[in-house]
């Protein structure tokens, strides 16, 4: 018998050609007809009438709006629903998030905010037993790792390569065991993996929605057009056919698409026929039996088919639905937001640290009422497969970044009021967020002002501050009056143009800070009368700019960088960096009328254009900073900058406003030529942690048959990416996630910014085509990028931590005047830093009395050396002003405690199916973490 799993969907973007708002009440149906609160309204309704009947339901931030407006009675009859298993929640995060640009961080943060509310509510039956991402753009191995370490089942999908497609319906292996980690033991990152038959969407001809126009089943033999017997039988014959590419005698079939079932009766009306009609068939032999289902429930029949399953260990990237059509340009799109999703990540953390750290009083406290709920929704959102990906349509962008900034407020005041009752002091704090164009009233105008420095990693950091003056000479003193060295620079002119009118400083003070591990520390700045004038700048490009650990190299003839050695380990490269743009198809093509978009990569050729052969140069040398300022054209420049005690070069990047006015779409690359023998081999991270090896013209699971031959090459970065050979690694780490690929042996290019003329048909239905106020001629982007060369075997003890730097930087606040004289000046919220292979990924209050703290272990097994090896962390022992009363262990969702998580086992095709070793910890304040391993725990504390 062929049981074919009828799901009744509907796949409700968090956002996309209208904002979460009004894709909740069905504001703006002008753009798009859609409103969530009427789906679930008329879902529930129908439900009720028919006992048989299922529904599933996966993003949580909508049912969370809608729930908040049900009667007591109503709700009591939605928990009936879903403790009989008619309504069930899939996913179950707060979105479903983008796989490609987002961080595992911010990834587990919003899964674990959806996975909550459902706990909360709905207990036990309202926990999502399988992962659902029917719609995101190619798929991360990090993600099913995360998915596997939060107990699900199994995950599906919708969309993937059609190369790949096409080999896995004639191999039937559309449904596989994915073996996400190298250093996870299996089955810890094992997830079982199903690709759906139509994408999300349902079978040809059966779509029943108010917004589709497929013939209803006319089953009234007295009226005209009776077409039971012509829907039997299609509706048999597309059964017959897809399950002879899926393996077991169980078939899924996805009923509903974008926003369906907003009048849920057309739906089940015609679907309880389809039901009715073709089991009826039974009693003539046709063995064929349809039921209404639900995705675990289809999950569970294929685990009791006891079968094996082909093992998969690479990704699903790049996914190409067309052989000219790779959607490898979202990994770049809406570079601003894609920085400014990083950086609130960054404050947000910040934000949950003090909100524990400052007790009570930070979210009420001499600054108002404060809280951290308000950013964490904005993140949540933000982490949504067209937010952060840069696939919605500008005016929802906006609204993204506005939910940000809002939350970013809420969190001010909360870290206002707990700093003060961290240091004794309550002087107003000063929050300046555009330092990287130079732009800070309280510093261009204080002549004495001090500088809170806030270090949410669990590691010291030293960290180089620039803050905008307008004074010539000034004093810097730490925590301990010790002076610091300092240095005055001219504001370089291409800061000038970027920032516009919004600062008026001429000049900028350099000091390195040294931060406590998940603490603050005080520097007090003072402007004096006289001394020497700022440093100057001269015009000839310098032969090197060096410390005791990097130099680099530039042509004197071209002003380009051409070479970078690493002075410890006495190892060399050739390194040329310069600028090029691709200019992107507008569809005018005879192999495909493809145009580039806000999603797809389509360069009009494989040879893109020099922006220009030489620079113009000026440098700066001080004892604090060198840096050689390049400026290429009136739309890119950049720094070439190296700090006294870094052992990274920073390459500070500046473009746009990308000019279009020749009418010709730009993707703006930089790209690194080296002379490292790379073999068509470079590596890029997942989701900001483990490291993926690529390959050019190279898919490791099937034979490609390449077709784009730069944008079928390109992959997400999120944190970092490397090319090596045998002796030298360079590794560059990233500001925020962009594309980038290694198309020449020895190249490592990146995409930084994009600005299209043409809408690339996937439908958002805009041009990719950003200007704002303040830049009506388009949108200039600045961002960074780090290079360290290390030796392979021990790269990683240094790209590591810098990318965690990155990720979580310091908080700056500023402090005009003196202080009090007993402010505390300096405070550590650890009795001593982690271990440097142990990174503090979450402290997080969870309710009066407990915190959510993960411990990560962030090194792979055979990175390195010194860090891939398990290290034990003592609880007791972690925080300097929390006494712990109790611990408990929990999923990586913080949904389920984590003796109590099991889940179904998979055999894999080669080998045998793994059993899970359980690890004894020394005692239950004594936590070993291994290679890649995150540990979940919820402790009761109190203040000391």
């Amino acid at each position: 018998m062929l049981n074919v799993h009828l799901v009744p969907h509907t796949h409700d973007d968090v956002g996309w050609l209208k904002t979460v708002d009004q894709y909740y009440y069905g504001d703006r149906n002008d753009i798009q007809h859609a409103g969530v609160q009427y789906i679930l309204d008329s879902v529930v309704d129908q439900l009720l009438k028919n006992p048989d009947r299922r529904f599933i339901y996966v993003e949580t931030s909508f049912f969370y709006r809608w729930w908040k407006q049900q009667s007591a009675s109503m709700q009591q009859t939605v928990k009936q629903l879903v403790n009989e298993g008619r309504l069930e929640f899939v996913n179950g995060g707060w979105c479903m998030s983008d796989e490609a640009t987002t961080h595992y961080s911010a990834v587990i943060d919003q899964m674990t905010m959806g996975l909550r509310f459902l706990n909360d509510t709905f207990g036990p039956c309202g926990r999502p037993r399988v992962a659902w991402h029917i719609d995101p753009f190619g798929h991360a191995r990090e993600h099913a790792s995360m998915f596997a370490q939060m107990g699900y089942d199994g995950f599906f999908f919708g969309r993937l390569d059609y190369q790949d497609r096409l080999h896995r319906m004639t191999a039937k292996e559309q449904e596989l065991l994915w073996r996400a980690s190298d250093s996870l033991t299996p089955p810890m990152a094992d997830l079982f993996t199903g690709i759906l038959p139509n994408g999300y969407n349902p079978p040809e001809g059966f779509c029943w929605d108010q917004s589709c126009d497929d013939p209803p089943i006319r089953d009234d033999p007295d009226l005209e057009d009776y077409n039971v017997n012509d829907v039997v039988n299609r509706f048999l014959t597309i059964a017959g056919s897809q399950s002879k590419v899926y393996k077991t005698n169980h078939i899924i079939m996805t009923m509903g698409s974008d926003f369906q079932y907003e009048n849920a009766n057309l739906w089940y009306k015609n679907l309880d026929k389809l039901i009715h009609y073709v089991n009826a068939q039974q009693a003539n032999g046709i063995k064929v039996n349809v039921l209404y289902s639900t995705p675990s429930c289809y999950l569970q029949e294929l685990h009791r088919a006891n079968l094996s399953w082909a093992l998969k260990t690479d990704d699903f990237f790049p996914y190409a639905d067309d052989a000219h059509d790779f959607w490898t340009g979202y990994f770049t799109s809406r570079p601003a937001l894609k920085r400014y999703e990083r950086v609130s990540n960054s404050n947000l953390q910040t934000c949950n640290q003090l909100e524990v750290l400052g007790g009570t009083v930070s979210t009420n406290g001499p600054f108002g009422n404060g809280d951290s709920q308000t950013m964490k929704k904005a993140m949540a959102v933000a982490q949504h497969h067209d937010a952060v990906s840069g696939t919605e349509k500008q005016h929802v962008a906006n609204d993204y970044a506005r939910r940000l900034a809002t939350g970013w407020q809420h969190c001010q005041v909360l870290v206002s009021n707990s700093l003060a009752a961290l240091s004794g002091s309550s002087a107003e704090r000063v929050y300046c967020d555009n330092l990287n164009i130079s732009v800070c009233p309280l510093t261009e105008s204080s002549k004495k002002f001090s500088v809170n420095v806030y270090n949410p990693l669990a590691h010291p950091v030293t960290w180089s501050v620039r803050l905008p003056v307008n004074g010539t000479v000034y004093a810097v003193s730490d925590a301990n009056g010790k002076a610091v060295d300092c240095q005055v620079v001219p504001v370089s002119a291409a800061t000038r143009d970027v920032r516009r009118n919004r600062g008026f400083a001429v000049n900028e003070l350099l000091f390195q800070v040294q931060a406590p591990p998940l603490g603050f520390t005080t520097y007090s700045v003072s402007l004096l009368q006289d001394g020497p004038p700022p440093a100057s700048t001269q015009h000839q490009t310098p032969r090197a700019i060096q410390n005791k650990f990097l130099q680099a190299t530039f042509d004197p003839e071209t002003g380009l960088l051409s070479g970078l050695s690493n002075l410890e380990t006495k190892q060399s490269i050739k390194l040329m960096q310069n600028f090029y743009w691709y200019n992107a198809s507008d569809g005018n093509n005879p192999e495909s009328n493809q145009p580039s978009g806000a999603y797809i990569f389509r360069p009009n050729s494989s040879t893109p254009f020099i922006i220009s052969k030489t620079t113009k140069t000026e440098t700066i040398q001080t004892p604090v900073v060198q840096e050689v300022r390049q400026w290429f054209s009136p739309w890119v420049s950049q720094v070439v900058r190296l700090y006294s005690d870094s052992r990274a070069l920073e390459l500070e990047w500046t473009v746009g406003p990308l000019p279009i006015d020749d009418d010709l779409g730009k993707e703006v690359i930089t790209r690194l030529d080296t002379s490292i023998q790379t073999a068509e081999y470079f590596y890029t991270d997942s989701n900001g942690r483990e490291v993926l090896q690529r390959k050019k013209d190279f898919r490791p699971t099937w034979n490609l048959k390449q077709s784009e031959p730069i944008a079928g090459n390109y992959y997400p970065i999120n944190s970092r990416a490397f090319i090596k050979d045998d002796k030298d690694q360079l590794t560059v780490v990233t500001d925020r996630s962009q594309g980038g690929g290694s198309l020449q042996d020895g190249s490592l290019e990146i995409m930084l910014h994009r600005r299209l003329l043409y809408d690339d048909v996937r439908g958002v239905g805009e041009p990719l085509n950003e200007t704002s106020h303040i830049f009506p001629e388009g949108l200039v982007v600045r961002g960074r990028l780090l290079l360290s060369l290390d030796r392979p075997p021990s790269a990683a003890d240094a790209h590591r931590p810098l990318a965690q730097e990155m990720v979580l930087q310091p908080l700056l606040t500023f402090t005009d005047g003196d202080l009090h004289p007993n402010t505390k000046l300096e405070f550590s919220g650890l009795q001593a830093a982690l271990p440097p292979a142990v990174h503090l990924l979450t402290l997080t209050q969870w309710d009066k009395d407990s915190v959510l703290l993960r411990l990560e272990h962030q090194f792979q097994s055979r990175e390195s050396k010194v860090n891939s090896q398990p290290v034990t962390v003592n609880l007791q022992k972690l925080f300097s002003t929390l006494e712990l009363l109790g611990v408990s262990e929990l999923n990586l969702s913080a949904n389920q405690w984590k003796d109590e998580m099991e889940r179904f086992h998979w055999t894999p095709q080669s080998g045998e199916r793994p059993l899970l070793k359980t690890f004894e910890d020394p005692s239950p304040w004594e936590v070993t973490l291994k290679p890649m391993e995150i540990r979940t725990f919820l402790l009761r504390v109190s203040l000391r």
